[in-house]
This record gives structure tokens, C-alpha cells and sequence, in this order.
């Protein structure tokens, strides 16, 4: 019988590559979303890949009575979980908010582990935990430093939860997966990032400029110490990240966990620019971009890579996908988007 994994946050960005890759292998899934920064439709592009209809409930997990119904409906092998707020300037404008959406979901989905029996917990940490280390890349033994945003926090404050938790429940084990920075689309162009308003993020602000919907990207700052100015992040493929949370989950079922609670690094090894991203964008796709240099955004650090060597060791993971082939995935998604709507 084929295991069932929760994933909260299934129709976001990663959750929703996240779904397919597990279908892949295999897995049975069910879907929670609230919706508040997703679309329904990214369940169609889901079986559209797959061929295969996921269970979805619109549920918010801050609401532990509609989520424990959930859990009581299924039996689960593993919880995913994706579903929080994610915006590092807005949550500089908005700590309550993410706070409470945040840390409350996280408590949530432990409690309710607990009651049903459910053992094991793939958590969506990033990178953010870092802060500004003095010396890159990051390994997972590189100390957490002082958030820069409530963002950041909230991943501070959910790690040591979920190891606190470990801990105290011999019941529950977890592997926290720091990401660095996400980007890309399926290759079959049915699913990609959707950012609702104003974008947060570099790809889809580049994205929506390339397709005019947006009249000018701004590049936030480039009197960084960094070769060209700009920030610098670890770009990694949507898809290779996606494919970290099947091996993580096939580490916890298959019960390969050396420690109740790991932490892996999820990314490339290679620190990109901002003004890189933008280049190789126009190099791959054969446009131009109209952007301009504006001032740095709050919350944001300088630089931040990844060392990925214990991910590609232990777990046998390691991204493959370049940021030729990942850009240009992320402009077939900007294309084909309008007729998915």
C-alpha cells in the first residue's frame, strides 16, 4: 500500500512541484491550502503533469478544529510542511502577521501529529537562519545568526520548536530542509511561481517586466561589497528542490535517520547576483530587460551561498538543473500563464 504524505501549502510554489515529485515516486498525497497566496487552478496543472487528482481540502492551519478533521479523515505517514507567510519586506511591515501565522500552523500540525500517530515531519526552513554569516558558503554547523527580518525569525523560532518538540516526544521525528533561494518552473510549463500583486521575489518581478507587465524591474542596491554591487543569493531549481523533500521523506519512512532531527542545506554551492540572474535572463531568452538600480530593501543581507556537501553525502541529493535551463523554464511558465487562469 502505497504511503500517504500531508503537504500543507500543496498548491504554493514549492508545495505544489513538491506534490508532482512525490506522485512521481509513488506516493499518495493530500493537499491543505487556504488559498491566500495560491490559486485552485495549480491543482489542474498538478494532474495535468501526473495524471493523477489530489485530494485538496481549503483549509487554514491556523484553525486546529478544521485541521485535526483532516487528519482524522486520513492516515498519514509524513507531514510536508509547507503553508506559511513568506515575504521578507513584508513581514518588516506586517511582524503580527507572521508571527501568528507561522508559528501557530507549525504548533498546529506537532499537536496534531500527536494525537493521530503521525511520526514523521519535513519542515520548510530557509536559509534566512544564517543571516549574514561572516564566512560563506554555509554549511549546516555555520551558527544561526540574529534574524534580519520577522520572516527569518519565525524560521528561527520553528526550528527550535520542532527540536524542542523532538526532544520532549520520542514519538515524532523531524529533517528541517534549509532552502536558499528557489526559482524556475516545471518543465511542462503547467506549474511555476505565482505571486499574487506586487511580486516579492526577483524571478516573477523579471518575468512580469520581460511579458510588460511590469513597466521596470528594480534591482534593490549595488553598492553591496559584492563583485558587481549587487546582493548575492544560491539560486536552485524549483524542481531539484522538490526532489530533496521525496529523499527526505523516503529517509524518515524507510527509517535511514541517523539523528530524530537533521538539518540538510538545500542548495547549489554557487553564489549568483542579482545582476547575473538578470544578464543570463536576456542571454537565454534573447530580450532585454528594462531595469533600473534603486535603494536597498529592508531586511535584505549581502550575500549568502550554500555548502551543500552533508545534503549530496547523506541524503544523495544535489542539484542538477544550470540557471540557463532554470530561466529559461521560469519565461515558458510567464507565457503560458495567461491561459491557465
Amino acid at each position: 500500500m502505497a504511503k500517504r504524505v500531508l503537504v500543507t501549502g500543496g498548491t504554493g510554489y514549492i508545495g505544489s512541484h513538491t506534490t508532482v515529485e512525490l506522485l512521481e515516486a509513488g506516493y499518495e498525497v493530500v493537499i491543505v491550502d487556504n488559498l491566500s497566496n495560491s490559486e485552485r487552478f495549480v491543482l489542474k496543472g498538478i494532474q495535468k503533469i501526473t495524471g493523477k487528482r489530489v485530494p485538496f481540502h481549503k483549509v487554514d492551519c491556523c484553525s486546529l478544529s478544521r485541521l485535526r478533521a483532516v487528519f482524522k479523515q486520513y492516515e498519514f505517514d509524513a507531514v510536508i510542511h509547507f503553508a506559511a507567510s513568506k515575504a521578507v519586506g513584508e513581514s518588516v511591515e506586517k511582524p503580527l502577521l507572521y508571527y501568528r501565522n507561522n508559528l501557530t500552523s507549525l504548533m498546529n500540525i506537532l499537536t496534531l501529529m500527536r494525537e493521530t500517530g503521525v511520526p514523521n515531519l519535513v519542515f520548510s526552513s530557509s536559509c534566512t537562519v544564517y543571516g549574514q554569516a561572516e564566512k560563506l558558503p554555509v554549511s549546516e554547523q555555520t551558527p544561526r545568526r540574529e534574524a534580519t527580518s520577522p520572516y527569518g525569525n519565525t524560521k528561527h523560532m520553528c526550528e527550535d520548536i520542532i527540536r524542542d518538540s523532538v526532544a520532549a516526544y520520542p514519538e515524532i521525528r523531524s529533517i528541517a530542509l534549509r532552502y536558499f533561494n528557489p526559482i524556475g518552473a516545471h518543465p511542462s510549463a503547467e506549474i511555476g511561481e505565482l505571486p499574487r500583486g506586487v511580486p516579492n521575489n526577483l524571478i516573477p518581478f523579471v518575468t512580469q517586466t520581460a511579458a510588460g507587465i511590469r513597466p521596470v524591474l528594480s534591482v534593490f542596491g549595488d553598492d553591496y561589497n559584492t563583485p558587481d554591487g549587487s546582493c548575492i543569493r544560491d539560486y536552485i531549481n524549483v524542481v531539484d528542490l522538490a526532489k530533496a523533500h521525496v529523499v527526505a521523506v523516503n529517509r524518515m519512512t524507510g527509517d535511514k535517520m541517523k539523528e530524530r532531527y537533521e538539518i540538510f542545506n538545500i542548495g547549489t554551492g554557487r553564489g549568483v547576483s542579482t545582476l547575473e540572474v538578470v544578464r543570463t535572463f536576456e542571454k537565454v531568452n534573447h530580450l532585454k530587460l528594462n531595469y533600473k538600480i534603486v535603494g536597498r530593501r529592508a531586511g535584505d543581507i549581502e550575500a549568502v551561498w550554500a555548502d551543500p556537501t552533508y545534503a549530496n553525502e547523506e541524503l544523495g541529493w544535489k542539484a542538477c538543473k544550470s540557471l540557463d535551463e532554470t530561466l529559461q523554464s521560469a519565461w515558458n511558465w510567464q507565457k503560458h500563464l495567461d491561459g491557465k487562469k
